[in-house]
């Protein structure tokens, strides 16, 4: 095989383009085959992952080279029919020195100016070094851009690669500002269809007309000022992920047809009658308690079973010990390098106030907080003065849009105002517990709710302000 007679691109450039250097430069391996499936052509990072010489296995079976445990049930060419787009698979691969690697491939089909196919090309992109650097940041503090040591969020990560690798609906739940949207992508990136689109739709955000047309398309004509096709959020998503976040917020008549997709996984865009199919996978995200929903009718509960064939939920930030610090950490780093600057840390009065924080706003806040700090410190260490003004003025109402103290009895709402003059947060944050635990009559695990914490986290304060005992 003469790589300099394999073809030329012409009309890009004023001279021709050699195709064969061009495929050369790409660091992933990519294989030409004829309508039989029979290589005319393999590039370098090809040979280099496999150890086969292009001269040697031109017009042999690419079954033959690949040596794959998908080519009889799952063969990316015969999955590709007359799809228009890539199809991507994983499997193994048996190389030339009989060592098994992992690899994701992904075949298309090549055309004439007529969309007659004449030929395929296939991508074969090797997993090992993927896996090894993922199992690394798991190994370090979390997952993905999910960070966190507190035993909830490592039960967390131990359970996402799991999950990932199945095309399972998913739901997500959790306060706002947990993290949802970074654990859907997170999963997605880490899935099978990480080569697919992720497409994104906030079901709260649009009326409901319009988000019909938003999720399933709709035909020209089909209604006032539709002039033209649209394809919709679901197709575009076809071989990747949907996510729909505020699911809790979706119509029931659009809960409707959405329950019909996830049965037959047909699409019928507004005004069209013929319908498409869709390969994708659901990832849904609510703040709110759909069970309570589905009790008051205002969520189907088939559709709910449907949805939370597999379930994540992502506990707020008061529950979380110890990851406070470690998020500070965290993000006090991204944004020194964001804004060009050479922060060491917090003083000691800062880190203490940001460590005894309720954060009812939970990781989106603290994110927040380091953001706004970080932009306006303009010394090395951030200190009281450089903190948002209402750290300074603890009103707990940290239930968060889930409500989840709305069952306590006498909720505590304690202003600065009532603090005596010149008492700082610390003295403040204590005479706060030492009331509470009045109320509650020395009952830690009630005097815990009160104040919306956890009781580790009262335990934690209460050693620290020596109240222990």
């Amino acid at each position: 095989m003469n790589p300099e007679s394999f073809g030329q691109i012409e009309g890009l450039f004023d001279a021709p383009l050699e195709v064969a250097p061009l495929l050369d430069q790409l660091p992933l391996g990519i294989m030409i085959l004829s309508l039989d499936q029979k290589i005319l052509f393999l590039n370098s990072a090809f040979e280099a992952l496999t150890g086969f010489d292009r001269d040697e296995v031109h017009h042999v079976p690419c079954c033959h080279v690949l040596r794959t445990d998908i080519c009889n049930d799952r063969c990316p060419i015969l999955n590709t029919g007359d799809s228009v787009k890539p199809a991507p698979q994983t499997g193994t691969i048996l190389i030339s020195s009989r060592e098994k690697i992992d690899v994701r491939l992904t075949a298309s089909a090549l055309r004439d100016r007529n969309g007659r196919i004449i030929g395929y090309m296939e991508t074969v992109e090797d997993l090992g070094t993927h896996h090894q650097i993922m199992d690394h940041q798991r190994d370090l503090q979390g997952f993905s851009q999910i960070v966190g040591r507190s035993p909830p969020m490592q039960k967390l990560f131990s359970l996402v690669p799991v999950v990932a690798q199945t095309d399972s609906s998913l739901l997500i739940t959790g306060e706002t500002g947990t993290g949802k949207d970074i654990l859907a992508e997170a999963i997605h990136e880490t899935s099978d269809r990480s080569d697919g689109p992720f497409i994104k739709v906030n079901c709260g955000a649009l009326p409901e007309t319009l988000l019909e047309s938003e999720l399933f398309g709709h035909k020209k004509g089909a209604f006032t000022g539709a002039e033209s096709d649209k394809m919709g959020r679901v197709r575009l998503a076809h071989n990747g992920t949907l996510y729909l976040t505020e699911i809790g917020d979706l119509s029931l008549p659009l809960q409707v047809k959405l329950l019909t997709f996830l049965d037959d996984k047909i699409v019928y865009p507004l005004g069209d009658a013929d319908g498409y199919h869709v390969d994708v996978r659901i990832i849904a995200a609510t703040h709110r308690d759909l069970m309570q929903m589905t009790r008051d009718n205002a969520f189907r509960q088939d559709l709910l079973f449907r949805l939370n064939v597999v379930r994540f939920h992502l506990p707020p930030l008061r529950e979380r010990d110890g990851d406070v610090r470690l998020l500070l950490d965290h993000f006090l780093k991204i944004f020194s390098v964001r804004f060009g600057k050479s922060l060491k840390g917090f003083t000691r009065t800062a880190q203490e106030l940001l460590l005894n924080y309720a954060y009812p706003g939970n990781v989106r806040e603290l994110r927040n907080i380091v953001e706004y700090s970080t932009s306006i410190c303009p010394v090395e260490m951030i200190g009281l003065e450089h903190l948002p003004a209402y750290l300074g003025e603890p009103l707990l109402d940290v239930g968060g849009e889930t409500g989840d103290v709305s069952h306590v009895e006498e909720p505590v709402s304690w202003s600065s105002k009532e603090a005596a003059p010149g008492m700082n947060w610390a003295a403040i944050e204590r005479q706060l517990i030492v009331d509470t635990l009045v109320k509650a009559k020395g009952h830690r695990s009630r005097a815990a709710e009160m104040l919306g914490w956890g009781r580790s986290t009262l335990w934690r304060k209460m050693k620290f302000h020596g109240l222990e005992s």
